[in-house]
């Protein structure tokens, strides 16, 4: 079997966002960028199924300009067996195309498993699993915390409010990744300089004629406001007066 895992590139975890002077979107210029974390998770998991004896094959995906390569190389150095890179001018493809291009791509390539992170930390849409499983016809387990594979089936533990829920799926099916699923591990530097050998085939959307003009404008993008100083008191009988006079109590 198969397993399907695309990754993106976005602005590392540990950077702090800037906005845009013009707020036209966040500043990307000489930014460190790195694999989202969530997809991390993705590709950890869907090796461990593979060493497991679960899967015979990992390939990791992504769609974007140049540099999204780098993405790849680091699945590929995690250990992944080979990556497939569809080419665009720009980044910040919407879900439902890249949805699409991720549908063409499971025909061509035939996985058991897609497995994805459940968002991405820059648009934290999360909709781009449920969407390509619809594109599909697969069923769908998302918010993924704990996969067991089975003879042609897959049991997902959900994290929902209030507790778990345990999910059985008939494969092929597509699934999202949450933070308790399993902790990414680090690639070795052999393991880096490996990946440097491991084939990433090329594409563009064109080959496939999918569109890729976006369906929605962002008019605005602005910084979080800013927290005002908070004030010291003197004895709780203050503190529960203010609280009061701020309409909290």
């Amino acid at each position: 079997m198969k397993i399907l895992v695309p990754v993106k590139r976005v602005v590392d975890y540990n950077v702090k966002i800037r906005v845009k002077p013009d707020g036209s979107g966040v500043e990307l210029t000489n930014i460190k960028m790195s694999m989202n974390p969530f997809d991390e998770i993705a590709v950890e998991e869907a090796l461990r199924l593979k060493e497991a004896g679960k899967a015979s094959e990992v390939i990791a995906v992504s769609v974007g300009p140049a540099k999204t390569d780098e993405t790849i190389r680091t699945a590929l150095a995690m250990g992944a067996d080979r990556g497939i890179w569809v080419k665009t001018d720009e980044a910040g493809i919407e879900p439902l195309t890249i949805a699409k291009i991720l549908k063409k791509l499971v025909e061509e390539e035939a996985p058991g498993l897609v497995i994805l992170g459940k968002q991405a930390i820059d648009d934290d849409c999360n909709q781009t699993g449920q969407m390509l499983s619809a594109l599909l016809g697969w069923p769908q387990a998302t918010f993924a915390s704990k996969v067991v594979v089975g003879e042609g089936t897959v049991d997902v533990t959900r994290e929902i409010d209030g507790g778990l829920q345990t999910v059985s799926l008939d494969l092929p099916a597509v699934l999202t990744t949450d933070l308790r699923l399993n902790e990414p591990r680090y690639a070795s530097l052999p393991n880096i300089m490996k990946a440097k050998k491991k084939p990433i085939a090329e594409k563009t959307p064109a080959e496939w004629g999918i569109d890729l003009t976006p369906r929605l404008v962002v008019l605005s993008t602005t910084e979080p406001t800013s927290r005002t100083a908070g004030k010291k008191v003197t004895s709780v009988a203050e503190l529960v007066g203010d609280l009061k006079q701020s309409g909290v109590l």
